[in-house]
This record gives structure tokens, C-alpha cells and sequence, in this order.
């Protein structure tokens, strides 16, 4: 599999984004949950992104992480070289989400995260969304400090804009590695976050990569040029998205949710897949 880099380590040019495993209303059981993230590893990804607060309500809380832990323990293979990617920031009240910035809560939840996972140090933490109440000063401030104490080794932020961006690259420093941000073909308000970390050397994982091809197609959208390309080139629709976010720039390693081993394995071919050049321009302005 094409291979990228986030910071100096080596990961897949597709990773897995294990969050439907916990959130969706007819999630896998713990068994087809594991066996997810088996196919996903069998098919040679080695960068797996979860969260704490990716679970169906508060009284689970960690269930993400425990799942992925869970996956990687049980594994026949070797799993050193994978990266597993966690955020923290997002908290749970019964079923909602809310936001607590503040770094004695990232502090305290980097810590549930190792337990869950069992690790000494997480691959790469990452603050998952902006917290209005703190000021972002704060909260990147709490990276830096769980850098420097170890409990990470390597430090990212998401749903972030271009000045966040700088003013966590001044604060968090060198430590800071990659910016994980909803990009999609229908939804590419990003795009000026993508071509910043680009200039700067910082990975940029899209979230919810699929976004404007899995709905129903409409005449002229861009799922219908999408699927188009698809059906030339024999392959899904899948495919050619995640190879299109492969082609936006080397930074870019999509992260594409899977909740059966089949859907993962598809995606995972999609590393391999080199949009010809007339194929890339329709999808660009489509």
C-alpha cells in the first residue's frame, strides 16, 4: 500500500476511522467490531483513529478506545507499526456533546485515553474541537504540557481554521504534527486549511471523507461526476473518492469510517488507485 508520513512516522495512505464501530444506531456487535479493524490491519492500514467520546452515550464513555484496543490485543499479526490516533475534548452529557477545553480536563482525559488504550505514551493526541468557553491559548498550551511530560508523542488538532492553525504551531511548537478537518466532494470549505498544512508540512486527515457521493445522486452534483469516474474506470465510487483526497496533496491521509470488514478492505485498495490526470479535473470542479 502507497505509504505518507505524520511527522517522521510512516502510516498508510488510508486510514481506518473506527468511530462508526460505537456511534451508529445498528453498530457492530464487539465481535464483527473487532473483526473490522482485523480486515483493516489484514489489508495493510497502520494509522486507526478513535476518540473518547466516540460511544452511543455518556455511561459508555471510551467505548472507541476500548474497542480499538481491544482489536489490536487480539491481533494474530505484529501492530508496532501501527499509529493509533485518539482526541480528547469532546465530553458526553447522556447522549449530547459538549466541549471542555480547559487543560485540566484534556489532562485528565490524555490519562483515560492511555488507560483505555494501555499505552505509556498516545501515538498522536489530538484536541478535538474548539471550546468557545476556553481560550484556544489554553487548550494548546494543555498539548504542549502533555508533550513535554510524555504522555504523547505527537500532538494534532481538529475542526480547526488557518489562524488556529498558526497559533498552534506557535504554542504547541515543534510537537505539533497534523490537522484533522471535515473535507469531502461535498463538502470542501477546507480547502484553505488543506493547501496551509500542505505549505507547512503538517499531515491533514479529512474526516468524513465520503461526504456528497454516498447521498442520492442529483442531476449535476458532484456525486454524479464521481460516480461517473467510477463506472469508467471500473472501480467504486469509494475509490475514486479516497484517491481524489490522495491527489489534493501529500499530506492528505483520509480517514474513511467502516462498520463491515468489506468496506475498509474496498477503501484500503484506494491507496493504490492513480486518478488519470483528465479524470482528476472533472472531479476538481465538480
Amino acid at each position: 500500500m502507497q505509504q505518507r508520513t505524520i511527522g517522521s512516522t510512516t502510516v498508510s495512505a488510508i486510514g481506518l476511522g473506527a468511530m462508526p464501530l460505537s456511534t451508529k444506531e445498528d453498530r457492530p456487535s464487539p465481535e464483527d467490531a473487532v473483526a473490522v479493524v482485523h480486515a483493516a490491519l489484514d489489508a495493510g492500514v497502520t494509522l486507526v483513529d478513535t476518540a473518547d467520546a466516540y460511544a452511543a452515550d455518556e455511561a459508555e464513555f471510551g467505548h472507541n478506545e476500548e474497542v480499538v484496543a481491544r482489536a489490536l490485543a487480539s491481533y494474530g499479526g505484529d501492530t508496532s507499526s501501527v499509529l493509533v490516533a485518539t482526541k480528547g475534548g469532546h465530553t458526553r452529557e447522556g447522549r449530547d456533546w459538549w466541549l471542555d477545553g480547559t487543560s485540566s480536563y484534556l489532562r485528565r482525559a490524555c490519562e483515560g485515553s492511555l488507560r483505555r488504550l494501555g499505552v505509556e505514551a498516545i501515538g498522536l493526541y489530538q484536541f478535538h474541537r474548539p471550546d468557545p468557553a476556553t481560550p484556544w491559548e489554553e487548550s494548546m498550551g494543555a498539548l504542549r504540557s502533555l508533550h513535554e511530560d510524555g504522555l504523547i508523542r505527537m500532538a494534532g488538532i481538529s475542526n480547526a481554521d488557518v489562524d488556529q492553525i498558526d497559533a498552534a504551531r506557535a504554542i504547541v511548537g515543534d510537537a505539533l504534527f497534523s490537522v484533522q478537518n471535515q473535507f469531502s466532494p461535498g463538502w470542501r470549505s477546507s480547502a484553505g486549511e488543506l493547501a496551509h498544512c500542505a505549505a507547512h508540512g503538517l499531515a491533514f486527515l479529512p474526516w468524513s471523507p465520503f461526504g456528497g457521493v454516498s447521498a442520492a445522486k442529483q442531476l449535476g452534483s458532484a456525486a454524479d461526476e464521481f460516480a461517473a469516474v467510477a463506472d469508467e474506470l471500473g472501480v467504486s465510487v469509494y475509490q475514486v473518492t479516497l484517491a481524489w483526497h490522495l491527489a489534493q496533496a501529500d499530506v492528505v491521509v483520509p480517514i474513511p469510517g467502516a462498520s463491515r470488514p468489506a468496506s475498509i478492505v474496498d477503501s484500503a485498495a484506494a491507496a493504490d488507485l492513480v486518478l488519470p490526470p483528465e479524470h482528476l479535473a472533472r472531479l476538481n470542479a465538480a
